[in-house]
């Protein structure tokens, strides 16, 4: 009897590393593992890897004998067999390993899970070393929502929403808190993970960062650090207090108490204040004067970066087209004398939407021409609408670079863009889709600035992976509710966008294009004459600005070695050649113009003469991407803006 017990013991005890199987899935470029790769068996038992893209399986009764995985994961894809299926049979053995390539649909790399439980699980059940201090749980956290993060004293200080935990399903509702060290102060590369420091109850549970006596949860963002009047640096934080509909109930600013180590309310603002300040906030210098920037979606809202202004909901502006004090309820277009449609920074006047653009466009309060956003697809040329972006300077590509989360995409809050932009407020136009899910929500993003390597080349961010207005059939163990972070490269080619094309001077016989380094500060921004990549990508040819014989300047296609490169060190931008097949559906021909004799030349993408008299060449000179403005862009005039630290 005594035997029998102790070999039911021994069946029923723990495996030991020894006595998995163990499966790495690899990213087929890198090499290395990939997170959030589901391997299913063929009566549906599911596994996911971990952030080693590693899976510790010891399943009885399928040891030692073949299994068949079907492998999957959003953005990669995986070989199918003669039948179709994605996946691949193992010889299963105790101790043994085998290593699966997928390959990388998505532009951008996943590199690792942040939060939540379980983030090197199977790691440590396969006795490795996980790179992290606390890879299985931390502050009790099994799932968070929507990061915020910013420098403050020399460390990494880091908020997240809606907290759950493993004793109940209600957990944090009023912001959990960590700090962690920064790379070059003792902190993990970005490459590698994030060792959080977070602020715990005695429970060992983390805190409540922004404790309410209001009912309903306290949501936190817009986090910026600005001295008091003693100089201090000191971190201030919108707050919104909402109810179970997600309905905001109550608004305004909160401030970190160091002593305390939590957020307290400094002043509650009108909820009908038209100005909203949210979103992951910048600063810069505008003309000399410091400004912080909030981008509730697109960087549209500002203050002066005084922390005596910033309890006043009336010291916030918004670019916005409408009439000072016109409301979204009962619009009023600015406009000029000629009709032409103005754009401004005013207080106490709410900016518009992409939705409240496109309802307008619908009414026919405005023409489609005349929206300042106009977020397009640069492969297939169709519009795409943003839900909530990150917007910084980024060194290496020397304009304004935003991450941004699509809705009503192919899928609903899944889809991630890349787009760039010569100043804050755009023009933001041509975007590539980086990151896509299957069925999931992946939403609002947040670069990481201070990670960034080699000058911006190498950006990281983060995101929220949930099931949340989906459609997915099921929550993803371990995963759901919880931070991924990725990397993205900004030297990949696909990464080449549109950027715009200035015409500078537009006189038949004198046209003069350039970039915005070429707009004079102070000046109107001119006329955008076309889109086109800086730099080169897959099967592009750069195309130079010249002068000819009479003094007046032209294009020419070539390359280093051709003849075309006489009057400039650097393309002036990259196209397609005009007789790429099939042209690119966002494309359009880039034409000569001149008169019979050769004179007047200059060069569009219209399909009709920019003056009388001018005739248009048979065959473009390469196809470009076209400007969706019919005027000058919808900007100020050049101002002299020098990008802050980064945050």
């Amino acid at each position: 009897m005594l035997f029998c017990e102790l070999l039911l013991i021994c069946q029923l005890a723990a495996p030991s590393p020894g006595d998995y199987f163990k499966i790495q899935v690899v990213d087929a470029q890198t090499g290395r593992g990939v997170p959030l790769v589901e391997l299913k068996t063929t009566h549906n038992v599911c596994y996911y890897t971990d952030s080693n893209g590693l899976v510790a399986f010891h399943e009885p009764g399928l040891m030692d004998q073949r299994v068949f995985f079907t492998v999957k994961s959003h953005g990669y894809e995986f070989p199918k067999d003669g039948f179709g299926m994605s996946g691949t049979a193992l010889e299963v053995k105790p101790g043994g390993s085998a290593v699966l390539k997928i390959k990388r649909v998505n532009i951008a790399e996943r590199l690792y899970r942040l939060t939540g439980g379980g983030i090197y699980r199977d790691t440590v059940l396969l006795g490795l070393k996980p790179p992290i201090r606390e890879p299985v749980l931390h502050g009790r956290v099994v799932g968070c929502d929507s990061i915020q993060g910013i420098l403050y004293h020399g460390r990494l200080f880091w908020m997240w929403g809606d907290t759950s935990w493993p004793a109940y399903p209600l957990g944090n509702f009023h912001m959990t808190g960590a700090t962690s060290a920064l790379p070059s102060a003792g902190g993990l590369d970005p490459e590698i993970g994030i060792d959080y420091d977070y602020f715990l109850r005695d429970n060992g549970f983390v805190k409540e960062m922004a404790p309410h006596s209001g009912p309903g949860p306290v949501w936190l963002d817009g986090l910026v650090t600005l001295p008091d009047e003693a100089g201090r640096k000191r971190l201030y934080a919108m707050y919104a207090r909402v109810n179970n509909a997600m309905e905001t109930q109550e608004r305004g600013l909160m401030l970190f108490n160091d002593d305390k180590e939590l957020f307290e309310k400094v002043v509650e603002f009108d909820l009908k204040a038209p100005v909203k300040p949210a979103g992951h906030p910048f600063r810069c210098e505008v003309d000399g004067k410091q400004f912080v920037y909030y981008d509730p979606g697109y960087p549209f809202v500002r203050i002066v970066a005084d922390a005596r202004l910033l309890t006043d909901s009336a010291n916030y502006e918004a670019y916005t087209p409408l009439v000072h004090g016109s409301s979204k309820g009962s619009p009023k277009l600015d406009r000029r004398e000629d009709g032409t449609l103005r754009y401004t920074w005013k207080k106490d006047t709410p900016g518009l939407s992409p939705a409240d653009f496109a309802k307008m466009i619908k009414d026919g309060a405005l023409k489609q021409e005349e929206a300042l956003v106009q977020t397009t697809d640069v492969e297939t040329g169709k519009p795409f609408q943003l839900h909530g972006s990150s917007v910084y300077w980024n060194e290496y590509r020397r304009r304004w670079v935003m991450i941004a989360s699509e809705i009503m995409g192919t899928s609903m809050l899944g889809e991630l863009w890349y787009l760039e932009a010569d100043t804050p407020l755009g023009p933001w136009v041509y975007g590539r889709k980086i990151i896509t899910h299957d069925k999931y929500s992946f939403y609002n993003p947040k670069q990481h600035p201070v990670f960034a390597k080699d000058s911006g080349r190498i950006i990281f961010f983060e995101g929220t992976y949930t099931e949340f207005v989906s459609g997915a059939p099921m929550r993803t163990p371990w995963y759901d509710y919880n931070q991924i972070m990725y990397k993205l490269d900004l030297g990949d080619e696909r990464l080449a966008l549109p950027a715009p094309v200035y015409e500078l001077s537009a006189e038949p016989g004198k046209q003069m294009l350039g970039r915005w380094d070429n707009v004079a500060i102070g000046k109107d921004v001119p006329t955008i004459a076309f889109f086109a990549p800086d730099r080169p990508f897959a099967n592009s040819v750069p195309v130079y600005q010249r002068k000819v014989a009479d003094g007046s300047m032209t294009l020419a296609v070539g390359d280093a070695a051709s003849g075309a490169k006489e009057a400039a060190d650097e393309p002036l931008f990259y196209g397609l050649p005009a007789g790429t097949e099939p042209p690119p559906p966002a494309t359009v021909g880039l034409h000569l113009y001149s008169r019979g004799d050769g004179s007047d030349r200059g060069f569009s993408v219209s399909a009709s003469a920019p003056a009388a008299g001018l005739q248009r060449a048979d065959k473009p000179l390469c196809l470009v991407w076209p400007s969706p403005y019919a005027a000058p862009p919808p900007l100020p005039p050049k101002e002299n803006v020098q990008p802050g630290p980064p945050w």
